[in-house]
């Protein structure tokens, strides 16, 4: 008799977080005494700001807050939500329409087990977030990636997710400003994929995590926005996690259609049920408190943004479009694919990032964990000093 499988397929086939598997190395490496510094995790270095923490404080002596509340979230918060959709993205939508999650994952996760069957596909412009393609196997549906390079700067166009879509097709995935590589779709590009979704019926799922964070002469464009007759095949995730230095305190939120938000919320109930009510009032102080700190911060990832890509670009092999959003750099290790590195023969991205990690104690995301080889994430969002430290040790690796 065949035996029983102990760990069920669904799950057994789930990779582990690229992104936090290096983080978790590297903090084992530094716990161990060596002097890693870690570019892996997408995560800002500073301290949540003093009005959140204090609110969150305050709610947690509030006895009101120690017990179960609505699963799709406050109604003060969704209330904030839609407020914030309106100051930041322009349009407007009912609270009914928000689903407050544990984080911007969870979002994700339900976003796609709401709409996708198994046999539907999901175009799934690449490079991508690690978690992309996990969740929607989950949901029983296909990714089905559509590759930008760096000499795209990592921006699909209209005419490569038309040469993708098949009778299969459910739904984009559409993120801008971009986790891995920083890319920010323009008004005039993220128009015509609204628009090619509309004419075919295709779902869009936006993730907006880092709307704020955005340089140069690149704009934030919400593709409901941009697209009104989108609102009813779209739904966007978004959080309080990276505008606010809030990662730990695991608040996101989707935005859908009325029947969508129906099924997501019943699942929920079943999943998880509410949110931490102290993180949710602390969200809520958060998005009705002003953008001042938010603006704070991202000055300082301006500045370490620029000192980055310049330093990457001082590496021979190495090419790095500007990214002018998010927290990352994405650059293209391609010219370095066949080296020899001390005494060890790099063939792929995984090697570089192993490589680097052992012999110069930094560590980097290898581009297979967020598509093709030949690339490696590295985030600024950690102090000056050890940014210029660890990418001047990758420079002196690099050039022996």
């Amino acid at each position: 008799m065949k035996p029983a499988r102990r760990v069920s397929a669904r799950l057994g086939a789930i990779a582990p977080s690229a992104t936090l598997a290096v983080d978790s190395k590297a903090k084992a490496l530094k716990a161990a005494g060596r002097p890693v510094i870690g570019f892996g995790a997408g995560e800002p270095d500073f301290p949540t700001p003093d009005f959140i923490v204090e609110a969150a404080v305050a709610a947690a002596q509030d006895p009101k807050n120690h017990r179960y509340t609505p699963a799709t979230g406050l109604p003060e918060l969704k209330q904030a939500i839609a407020a914030k959709t309106m100051r930041d993205s322009g349009y407007e939508i009912d609270p009914a329409q928000v689903i407050v999650t544990n984080g911007g994952k969870q979002a994700v996760f339900q976003a796609f087990a709401s709409i996708v069957d198994p046999g539907d596909e999901v175009l799934l412009p690449a490079p991508y977030w690690t978690t992309y393609p996990e969740a929607i196997a989950l949901a029983g549906g296909t990714p089905v990636e559509v590759f930008a390079g760096a000499d795209q700067d990592y921006l699909v166009t209209v005419e490569q997710l038309e040469a993708a879509r098949t009778d299969k097709t459910k739904a984009l995935l559409f993120c801008s400003p971009s986790n891995p590589t920083g890319a920010v779709y323009s008004p005039a590009q993220t128009r015509a994929i609204g628009e090619w979704a509309v004419e075919h019926g295709i779902w869009v799922i936006t993730d907006e995590i880092y709307e704020h964070l955005v340089y140069d002469d690149a704009v934030f464009t919400p593709i409901v926005r941009a697209v009104p007759e989108l609102a009813d095949q779209c739904i966007v995730v978004n959080g309080v996690a990276k505008t606010y230095a809030m990662t730990g305190w695991r608040v996101g939120w989707m935005i859908a259609p009325a029947d969508v938000t129906k099924a997501a919320a019943n699942f929920q109930s079943h999943l998880t049920s509410n949110v931490a009510n102290v993180s949710q009032r602390a969200a809520i102080a958060a998005l009705e408190g002003g953008l001042e700190a938010v603006h704070e911060m991202r000055e300082a990832f301006d500045r370490r943004r620029r000192t980055m890509v310049d330093m990457l670009r001082e590496i021979d092999g190495i090419v790095c479009p500007t990214p002018t959003g998010a927290f990352y750099a994405y650059p293209s290790v391609e010219g370095l694919l066949g080296r020899t590195i001390r005494g060890r023969e790099i063939a792929t991205s995984a090697d570089l990032a192993t490589v680097i990690l052992e012999e110069a104690e930094v560590a980097v995301v290898p581009g297979e964990a967020f598509g093709p080889s030949g690339f490696m994430r590295l985030s600024y969002a950690l102090g000056d000093d050890d940014l210029a430290e660890g990418v001047g040790r990758i420079q002196r690796l690099l050039s022996e």
